[in-house]
């Protein structure tokens, strides 16, 4: 496995993974698709990451999408297996249960879409594109779709997939791809703002609510509602909630364990 191709670092809580391809437009590679799942397996287990970002090499593209001349644009069984790797990998980074944040970079089209739709907040440059050009090579983005109509409404998520055109980082943020737009130079001090605040919550309190929301987005209202309900009292439960409480009493900033 190249693991050059997806890079892994460790920094004040936050596990960064960078898609490391910068001479091919940061196209994911089917060894980016393995090391993808192995990352996150790592900050999963590891104790002192709170959160992760995922971003692009360079300043010019977050992911172009999947490499079409290696092996994941392909027919037949071959191509099928890193389809369904893919789909696996959009489950998996949606439904983590630490916060994720895209750091979009630049262009961000076709898979890469996929990349940044599943974080819980994504942080664009003014620079940046969107899009999902699979039509003009005849094919559909089929799994970012999934992703695609539970955030943007379905009008304007029919004109981007049939089109196939590019869109400025202001039309995506009008459309509710992103989270926010900020100036080229000003993407590392936000991202390192926005991270910030992340990790000084409640691990564990965030990581029932994650799951919960996850697991209540497609439940009827009513059985929603008694869902939430069951698992605002296992947040209250938490050695963190406790604190969080008493921290607010006391006028002090809390300090959570993750317990």
């Amino acid at each position: 496995m190249n693991e050059s191709h997806l890079l892994y670092a460790v920094k004040d809580g936050v596990a960064y993974i960078t898609i490391n391809r910068e001479k091919q437009r940061n196209a994911i590679s089917i060894e980016a698709l393995d090391l993808f799942h192995a990352y996150l397996d790592r900050a999963l287990a590891d104790g002192s990451v709170r959160a992760v970002c995922v971003t692009g090499a360079g300043d010019r593209v977050f992911c172009a999408g999947a490499d079409l001349g290696g092996g994941l644009g392909g027919s037949g069984a071959a191509g099928m297996a890193a389809f369904k790797r893919y789909a696996e990998l959009l489950k998996r980074l949606t439904g983590f249960p630490k916060p994720t944040v895209a750091r979009v970079n630049g262009s961000c089209v076709a898979g890469g879409t996929g990349f940044m739709l599943a974080c819980d907040i994504v942080i664009a440059g003014s620079h940046a594109k969107f899009g999902t050009p699979e039509v003009n090579v005849g094919l559909f983005p089929m799994m970012i779709g999934a992703l695609i109509f539970r955030n943007v409404l379905r009008k304007k998520a029919m004109e981007m997939v049939l089109l196939g055109e590019k869109i400025s980082a202001q039309q995506a943020l009008e459309m509710g791809m992103i989270t926010r737009v900020v100036a080229p130079e000003n993407l590392d001090a936000e991202m390192d703002r926005v991270l910030g605040v992340i990790v000084k919550k409640s691990p564990i309190g965030m990581k029932i609510g994650k799951l919960a929301f996850y697991a209540a987005e497609d439940k009827p209202f009513e059985e929603a509602l008694d869902f939430l309900a069951q698992k605002i009292g296992e947040v209250a439960s938490t050695q963190d909630a406790v604190e969080g409480i008493t921290a607010f009493i006391e006028k002090r900033e809390p300090n959570f364990t993750g317990k």
